[in-house]
């Protein structure tokens, strides 16, 4: 049994074919789709965040937004760019989504990825520690983050409050509990899996990662969640963790699903990103039967209990939920996910 979501980027844009035109628009489909999704039956909704760019970029409003209109489906990121997070402040957002969704917030978090902008940290206010790098700082920030998940007090009371305070250091509220454990690490290589394991964060690993070997995506990324398990065993946690990856995969039910994906015959591709020699999954696209023998084959999916995908959140909300749909009920059953 595998915990099935989706995963939006969250664009819009302003053209005439878009269904998706406005930040508003966005918004709200985000929300409706994941009332939809689920409907369907699915277990999680999950959004990118990205800044200075037409899609999604403040999490909080929209993951308490989703979790004030649904009851049981995941709600979560992948991922949070740690670089531009104030971590404090976030735990504060973390902790009242997570309560109004009555614990079901599911955090991906990460040293993040490169955005529209040079350095766009800067300009809120962060900068990489002396001699280190920015993966230092969204690393630092993800550290710092996940101590303060933990509720414990830290903060010296003032000896005149205006409200009366418990005894001792006080926390940062509202605390909720277990938060902590749901956090996951947007990881891009094997040594980051291995620091994400020893922290006790969950793993997230996308359809892009670090080119280690030269093998095929999925088999380098089989052998990251493996590295991960490993290291989380060797760190001694108590629970068992949490691992996901993200693929783009469509169900050709109809003409429509035909003219939109019928010609994607896509392969891995290798490319630089950050000066990284990475290597980028492929798509799949294909009849029901046919995606069942292309999925099996996939190593990586194997390894994972979650799988989250990702959704062309621009053709609308009906055509997404449909390309969910036809993930959970032709696909997921015959290779016993469902």
């Amino acid at each position: 049994m595998k915990k099935i979501g989706f995963l939006s980027f969250g664009h819009w844009n302003a053209s005439r074919d878009s269904t998706v035109r406005s930040a508003r628009d966005v918004l709200h489909q985000s929300i409706d789709l994941a009332v939809a999704a689920e409907e369907l039956g699915a277990d999680g909704a999950y959004f990118r965040v990205h800044h200075f760019a037409q899609q999604l970029a403040s999490p909080f409003p929209l993951l308490a937004a989703i979790g004030a209109r649904t009851r049981r489906i995941e709600i979560g990121t992948g991922v949070i760019d740690m670089r531009y997070e104030n971590p404090f402040y976030m735990v504060e957002d973390a902790g009242a989504a997570d309560l109004i969704s009555d614990g079901r917030l599911q955090l991906g978090i990460s040293r993040g990825s490169p955005e529209q902008v040079i350095e766009g940290w800067r300009h809120f206010g962060y900068a990489p520690p002396e001699g280190g790098t920015d993966s230092d700082l969204g690393r630092r920030h993800g550290e710092v983050f996940l101590e303060l998940l933990k509720g414990e007090g830290f903060a010296r009371p003032n000896p005149r409050p205006m409200f009366p305070n418990p005894p001792g250091l006080l926390r940062l509220e509202p605390h909720s509990p277990g938060l902590r454990d749901r956090i996951w690490w947007g990881s891009a290589s094997n040594a980051t899996a291995t620091w994400a394991a020893q922290r006790g964060m969950n793993l997230q690993s996308s359809t892009l990662k670090a080119d280690e070997s030269g093998e095929p995506f999925h088999v380098q990324q089989a052998r990251q969640i493996r590295v991960f398990r490993q290291a989380w065993t060797d760190a001694g946690h108590a629970r068992e963790p949490r691992v996901s990856v993200s693929r783009s995969i469509f169900a050709l039910m109809n003409d429509r699903d035909r003219a939109y994906f019928g010609r994607d015959h896509s392969s891995d591709q290798i490319g630089l990103i950050d000066n990284m020699r990475a290597v980028f999954g492929r798509s799949y696209a294909a009849e029901p039967d046919v995606l069942v023998e292309q999925l099996r084959a996939d190593e990586a999916i194997a390894e994972a209990d979650t799988l989250l995908l990702t959704v062309p959140n621009m053709l609308g909300v009906d055509y997404n939920a449909h390309v969910i749909e036809s993930i959970l009920t032709h696909v997921a059953p015959a290779l016993g996910w469902r």
